[in-house]
């Protein structure tokens, strides 16, 4: 494939300057989607949904069909692979995640090569879209990063995760091997995502804020270079995106210490952080606040066109600082696209 026939993301991650940057949405598929909500109904549960080849492939290609966007994510969860290591894992209607008592560190360690066969349904999902996909759109793989994993997995719920911060400060050693355990099995999930279709490897490290800088260091910045190192090791050259999610000015040492291709930063970010980190020679992702998508209007248009004017001069991935909101306007989402795409 030459450069010039590349689909865009690829291009952008590639370190190319494009004449208006790709444009996808996190949680762009999902319930904010009415064609969603039915499918939805179909499943038993939301775990099942995600294990069901057929259906998620569906709910991946949703959006596809109805945006002009530049790239699909395949539509998982960051909490499969704790069910793939022995940890209970479910559900609640209109409360979200919950998971049982933590397994002892051993036991989930004997799994790690038994977890990626019990994900091999996202593989599948993975095959399907990549069959439909046009060739000029880029499907995204992702895991959920170690340390972000590892707070649902000690509190069982989501959080503050204060309770997961002080489990840092009061077990170092524990969480190291619980971080050692995720760091194998994630890299070895997103081997098998590569090999399924995945073009694009993501790592959402979703809680990675209130961290001192040294802890940053230790249980964000070590894990996340460790899975990327494996995964090469594995023979595998897909492009990563790394995302810090609430890191701040930490976000800095994340980009030159992480070999990613791009940081996707989040609302916060300033023009001049991800100016310094394109001129570091990473590519960048973000940063438009979800709340301004779906609260629309003129303040959206204008924010739209700061994003683009300030890092469109350089490698960069129009996206948000978060995913979409279940209640945004698909108008607004309409809206955004084609002022990123000119369609």
């Amino acid at each position: 494939m030459s450069e010039g026939s590349k689909p865009r993301l690829l291009r952008a991650l590639a370190g190319e300057t494009l004449d208006r940057p790709p444009v996808w949405f996190m949680r762009q598929a999902g319930r904010s989607l009415p064609e969603y909500r039915e499918l939805r109904t179909r499943a038993p549960d939301f775990i099942a949904f995600c294990h069901n080849p057929e259906m998620a492939a569906e709910a991946t290609m949703q959006p596809m069909r109805r945006f002009p966007l530049d790239a699909a994510i395949v539509f998982a969860d960051i909490l499969l692979i704790p069910r793939a290591l022995g940890q209970e894992v479910w559900f609640e209607a209109g409360e979200g995640p919950r998971l049982g008592e933590l397994p002892s560190i051993e036991s989930m360690a004997d799994q790690i090569e038994a977890s990626t066969g019990r994900l091999a349904d996202i593989g599948e999902t993975l095959s399907r879209v990549r069959a439909e996909l046009e060739p000029d759109r880029t499907l995204i793989g992702f895991a959920g990063a170690p340390w972000t994993v590892a707070t649902y997995m000690i509190e069982g719920r989501g959080s503050d995760r204060s309770g997961a911060r002080t489990y840092a400060y009061q077990n170092p050693e524990k969480l190291d091997r619980l971080l050692d355990v995720l760091v194998e099995s994630t890299a070895r999930y997103l081997v098998m995502q590569a090999k399924s279709g995945a073009q694009v490897l993501k790592l959402f490290e979703s809680w990675a804020e209130g961290l001192a800088e040294d802890v940053f260091e230790r249980i964000v910045i070590k894990p996340h270079a460790a899975i990327i190192e494996k995964v090469r090791a594995a023979g595998i050259d897909t492009p990563f995106i790394g995302f810090p999610r609430g890191a701040g000015a930490l976000v800095e040492n994340y980009a030159a210490k992480v070999p990613v291709h791009a940081v996707a930063l989040d609302t916060q970010a300033s023009a001049a952080l991800g100016q310094k980190i394109q001129a570091g020679g990473k590519t960048i992702q973000g940063a438009l606040d979800n709340l301004l998508l779906r609260a629309g209007g003129p303040a959206l248009d204008a924010r739209v066109d700061a994003l683009i004017e300030q890092w469109n001069g350089a490698p960069y991935i129009f996206n948000l600082g978060h995913g979409v909101l279940p209640d945004t306007p698909i108008e607004h989402i309409e809206r955004t696209i084609r002022r990123v795409t000119g369609k």
